[in-house]
C-alpha cells in the first residue's frame, strides 16, 4: 500500500491471515504478544514480513497482562494473539482486568470454521460459543465472516479505542477463512476527534469552581493524559488533589497540592465531605476505589467522563460534562481566574501520616525503593498487601502511569507479565514489579519470558507464606486460618531455573545495591524480602 510502509497484495490478493496482519501494521502495531497454535499459523506466517515483533509468554494469561502493560505504558492498544478454545479461555481473566481498568487491548483468535455445525463435531479446541464467552469479559466480541468484514472490524476496533472509553475487544476469525484469499485492502486509521463537553456545562462548571471556597479534585485513570491542564487548574484553584490507584502520579506526589492516592484512608473521605465543590475527572467513582463505602457526597459534585452513561453511575453529579478530560479541562481553565489560597497542606500532612502508619510493615523497604528509583520509573504492582496497604499510599509516583495496579477485577499474577509489557514498550525507563509470594506463583513462569527477551526486570516479592490478606480476614472473622498457609518454594532457585537470578534480602539496607544491579542485568532478578505477619 503506497505511503503506508505495508507490503502490497500479490496478484491473487491476501489471505485473511495476511489481511489481519496488514491491518495491524497500518494502525502502527509493531509488537504483539501471543502463543502460536495449530489454528492460528496463518497469522504467524506474515508477522515478520510486516515488521511486527512477536513475544511469546509462557501462558496466554501472561500474554494478556503483557498487552495490558504495554497499553498502559504507551496509551496505544496492546495486541495479543491466541489460538482457539483453551487458549482463549486462558486469556479471559486478563481481558476482564483490562475491561475493569479501561485498557485498550485487542485479542485476536481463530474460531471454528464458517460452516461448522452449531452442535459441534468434536473438533480440536472446539467450544460451543467462543463469542459468548468473550462477550462476558470484553467490550465486544466480533466474529467476522468475510475479508471485507475483517478489514472493517480491525479499523473499527482502533477507531473506537481512539474515541470511546478504551476497553478490550476480541476479534474472532474462522480458521478456514484465515487461509482463504481475497482481493481486499486493509483500512487505514480514521481521522477522528474525541468528544468535547457542551460549552454551556463547561461555563457552569468553571463558575462553580471559581466561586468555591474549599475546592477539591479527584483524578482517575482517565485523567492520566490530562496531567498538564489538571495541574494548572489545581494550582489556580488552590485545590487539593486526590487520585485513584489508576490516577496515581497524574499530579506528581511531591506537589504540595497532592493529597493522597489511598482513598480508603479515613482522611480521604473526610476531605471529600468537607469540599464545597469537588471536580471528579476520568473516574468511575467506584466502590473499589473507596473499599468499604461509597464516596461521601461533597456539597457540589462536578464530573468529567468520556463515557456519558458513566455519569449516571455511582455518584450522580450536579454538573455533568461528557467529554475528553484534557480538552474539557482546558476549556474550564478559560473561565477560572488566577491563583487562590489553598487548604491542602494540613490534609496532605494528615493523609501522609495515615498512609505511613498503615504501611509500617513495609515502610523501610518502600522508603529504600523510593530513594533508589528514577523519577520516571514505573512500579507495576500485583494485588498484594504490600501494594494496597503499602505502596498505594506510601510509595510516591511522579509521572502519570508511574504506578500500575489491577483495580476493580482484582486479579492475581498481574505484576510480572504486565511489567514485561511496560519494559518492552519503554526500554529507556526503569520498571519494577512488586508482588507477594502468593500472587507471584500465578504467573512465575513469565520470568522465563523476561529471561528469553533479556528484559532487565527487578521483581520485589514480599514473602508471607501464602495468602496473607485472606489469612487476616479469616482471623478477623473468627475463623482459624485454613488453606492459606502455603509452603514457600526455593524462590531463588526457581528464578535461576527460569533463566533469571534470585537475591534474598535480609534487610532494607540490602535493597539499593541489589536493585541497582537488577536494573542493568539482562533478565529478571527476584528480590526476595521477608515480611512480618
Amino acid at each position: 500500500m503506497a505511503g503506508t510502509g505495508v507490503p502490497g497484495a500479490g496478484a491473487g490478493g491476501r489471505t485473511a491471515g495476511e489481511l489481519l496482519v496488514a491491518g495491524l501494521a497500518v494502525h502502527g502495531v509493531d509488537l504483539v504478544f501471543g502463543i502460536p497454535g495449530t489454528h492460528n499459523l496463518e497469522i504467524y506466517r506474515h508477522l515478520a514480513a510486516y515488521g511486527i515483533r512477536h513475544v511469546t509468554p509462557r501462558h496466554e494469561q501472561g500474554a494478556g497482562y503483557a498487552a495490558d502493560g504495554y497499553a498502559r505504558a504507551t496509551g496505544r492498544p496492546g495486541v495479543a494473539l491466541v489460538t482457539t478454545g483453551p487458549a482463549l479461555l486462558n486469556i479471559a481473566a486478563a481481558v476482564g482486568q483490562a475491561y475493569s481498568d479501561s485498557v485498550p487491548v485487542l485479542v485476536v483468535s481463530p474460531g471454528m470454521p464458517l460452516r461448522h455445525p452449531q452442535r459441534g463435531t468434536g473438533m480440536l479446541h472446539e467450544m460451543r460459543d467462543q463469542r459468548a464467552a468473550m462477550s462476558a469479559v470484553a467490550r465486544l466480541s466480533h466474529r467476522v465472516t468475510t475479508h471485507e468484514e475483517l478489514a472493517a472490524a480491525v479499523a473499527q476496533a482502533f477507531a473506537e479505542f481512539a474515541v470511546e472509553r478504551p476497553r478490550p475487544v476480541h476479534l474472532e476469525i474462522p480458521l478456514d477463512l484465515l487461509g482463504e484469499t481475497g482481493k481486499v485492502e486493509p483500512i487505514g486509521p480514521i481521522g477522528i476527534r474525541r468528544r468535547v463537553a457542551a460549552p454551556a456545562t463547561v461555563t457552569e462548571a468553571a463558575r462553580a469552581l471559581a466561586a468555591a471556597e474549599r475546592p477539591g479534585i479527584l483524578a482517575g485513570g482517565g485523567a492520566r493524559a490530562a496531567a498538564e491542564p489538571l495541574r494548572t487548574l489545581a494550582e489556580r484553584l488552590g485545590a487539593g488533589v486526590l487520585t485513584t490507584a489508576n490516577g496515581k502520579g497524574t499530579l506528581p506526589e511531591e506537589h504540595p497540592l497532592a493529597v493522597t492516592s489511598a482513598l480508603h484512608l479515613p482522611g480521604a473521605a473526610e476531605f471529600v465531605a468537607d469540599r464545597d465543590v469537588l471536580l471528579a475527572v476520568g473516574t468511575e467513582v467506584a466502590p473499589t476505589d473507596w473499599w468499604y463505602a461509597p464516596m461521601p457526597r461533597p456539597r457540589k459534585l462536578i464530573r468529567i467522563d468520556l463515557e456519558p452513561a458513566q455519569l449516571a453511575v455511582n455518584a450522580r453529579p450536579d454538573i455533568a460534562l461528557a467529554g475528553d478530560a484534557a480538552a474539557t479541562l482546558w476549556s474550564i481553565l478559560e473561565g477560572v481566574p488566577g491563583a487562590a489560597p489553598s487548604d491542602a497542606a494540613p490534609w496532605r500532612a494528615r493523609l501522609r501520616a495515615q498512609a505511613r502508619v498503615e504501611a509500617a510493615r513495609w515502610l523501610p523497604w518502600l522508603d529504600a525503593l523510593a530513594a533508589s528509583l528514577d523519577r520516571d520509573a514505573t512500579v507495576v504492582a500485583d494485588t498484594a498487601m504490600a501494594s494496597y496497604y503499602g505502596a498505594l499510599g506510601a510509595l510516591p509516583a511522579h509521572v502519570p502511569g508511574g504506578f500500575l495496579y489491577p483495580t476493580g477485577f482484582g486479579t492475581l499474577g498481574y505484576a510480572v507479565p504486565a511489567a514485561i509489557g511496560v519494559k518492552l514498550a519503554r526500554p529507556e525507563r526503569q520498571v519494577l514489579a512488586l508482588s507477594g509470594d502468593g500472587g507471584l506463583m500465578f504467573s512465575v513462569a513469565e520470568l522465563a519470558t523476561a529471561a528469553a527477551e533479556r528484559v532487565p526486570l527487578p521483581v520485589l516479592v514480599f514473602v508471607n507464606g501464602g495468602y496473607g490478606e485472606i489469612r487476616a480476614e479469616m482471623r478477623d472473622a473468627g475463623i482459624a486460618p485454613f488453606a492459606v498457609d502455603l509452603p514457600v518454594p526455593d524462590l531463588a532457585g526457581l528464578a535461576a531455573a527460569l533463566g533469571g537470578r534470585g537475591v534474598p534480602l535480609a534487610d532494607p539496607a540490602d535493597l539499593p545495591g541489589a536493585l541497582a544491579a537488577a536494573l542493568v542485568h539482562p533478565g529478571p532478578t527476584l528480590l526476595i524480602a521477608p515480611e512480618e505477619d
